[in-house]
């Protein structure tokens, strides 16, 4: 079982790449910098997981789920769906409560916060730094909105 560190930022599938001078390189897909998960210039480390050893799985988020190579593996615990699939929907659905940590400001001054895999969640009248427990009112693709219910 391979253990993952708390500090993950992100997890993704990709191809090693060569180049003609005896380099490599792996691409990180724009969601992760739309998320701002990772910052374009900065120096990150990174672990690769050979997907071929005990055959094509390889360790999941939390060390605990294994996935299909190139599948997306849930963050939040959840299992694979009823079709053998995993969930690489939102890591949240309405009414589900969370504690979360305002990490900034948005231009209309709501607080927003970050989850697994980077995903949003914006709270109204929330202020930076603030640790609160709350509802998710509406869940997008890539952003969720919430209501405080205890701070």
């Amino acid at each position: 079982m391979v253990e993952i560190t708390d500090s993950l930022a992100c997890l993704f599938t990709a191809e090693l790449e060569a180049d003609n001078e005896g380099t490599y390189s792996l691409s990180v897909p724009e969601r992760e910098i739309e998320h701002g998960t990772v910052t374009p210039g900065e120096t990150y480390r990174i672990a690769v997981i050979d997907r071929g050893r005990g055959g094509a799985e390889t360790a999941g988020d939390d060390g605990s789920n294994s996935a299909p190579a190139g599948e997306r593996r849930p963050t939040d615990g959840t299992s694979r769906s009823s079709d053998g699939s995993y969930d690489a929907g939102p890591p949240v659905s309405e009414g589900e409560i969370r504690d979360v940590t305002i990490e900034t400001l948005g231009d209309k001054g709501d607080g927003i916060a970050k989850i697994e895999r980077g995903y949003v969640v914006i709270v109204p009248d929330a202020e930076l730094g603030d640790e609160v427990r709350v509802e998710i009112t509406s869940v997008r693709e890539n952003v969720s909105f919430a209501s405080v219910i205890e701070e």
